[in-house]
């Protein structure tokens, strides 16, 4: 890797990252020594990147930062085209169609020697397995839901076939291979659940919301999740 590259990719990699970056980290990822680092960081802050911290702390980039936007590197283009592949194969009409326009627009603007990487890439997603049971639920209303901190007021059917009404806070949809997860709080069950998209069989989202501040819900969800993961290993 050319060292312009590499100071770039250091500027990265402290990007995505809310917490401090240990010099032993990016040694790690770009694959150099500890000392390259520390002399490449020390450049970057000569000329003026506001990168806070030190050796033996880690390095924080200030939030404030503004970089131009550079070209997408080969690997960044394969790697969205990838997750667009994944979600346009998953996701409701509305998402995979975003999913598309994104692929489409990048196709748009990248230079010609980059387009095969698009056109022709390295990687692929696994083919969507059939068999679910069929979808009824309005996937956008739920993650409007979720955007808006709203309540749904919903009929389950579990897998032995009982129906339950339910009020559920919605923290977030996942997607698998096989089916798609609303987790939410249950307001009967008096804590966070799980509930399959294609067994919702009615849904309807509340003007009432949850009342808790912006990313409450999902940090409280987060922390149980991790300790239902400690339990399951023990």
């Amino acid at each position: 890797m050319r060292r312009a590259d590499r100071l770039f990719q250091i500027i990265q990699i402290l990007r995505r990252s809310s917490r401090p970056v240990t010099a032993a980290a990016l040694a790690d990822e770009l694959e150099v020594s500890k000392r390259t680092v520390y002399r490449d960081v020390a450049d970057l802050m000569s000329q003026r990147v506001p990168i806070e911290g030190e050796a033996g702390f880690g390095y924080l980039l200030s939030s404030d930062y503004e970089m131009p936007p550079l070209m997408l590197t080969p690997e960044e283009i394969e790697a969205v085209v990838l997750g667009a592949q994944w979600v346009a194969g998953r996701a409701d009409k509305t998402l995979a169609n975003a999913a598309r326009d994104v692929v489409a627009k990048i196709t748009a603007i990248v230079p010609a020697h980059l387009r095969p990487f698009i056109l022709e890439p390295s990687v692929g997603a696994r083919p969507v397995i059939s068999g679910a049971e069929e979808e009824t639920i309005d996937l956008p209303m739920l993650r409007a839901a979720v955007r808006e901190g709203r309540k749904l007021r919903m009929r389950y059917r579990s897998d032995a076939g009982e129906e339950t009404a339910r009020v559920v806070w919605p923290v977030i949809l996942g997607y698998s291979d096989t089916s798609r997860i609303l987790v939410a709080w249950c307001e009967l069950r008096q804590g966070f659940r799980h509930f399959r998209t294609d067994r919702i069989v009615e849904a309807d989202m509340l003007d009432e919301g949850h009342g808790l501040r912006p990313g409450e819900l999902r940090r409280r969800w987060s922390t149980w999740r991790e300790a239902e993961l400690s339990k399951s290993g023990r």
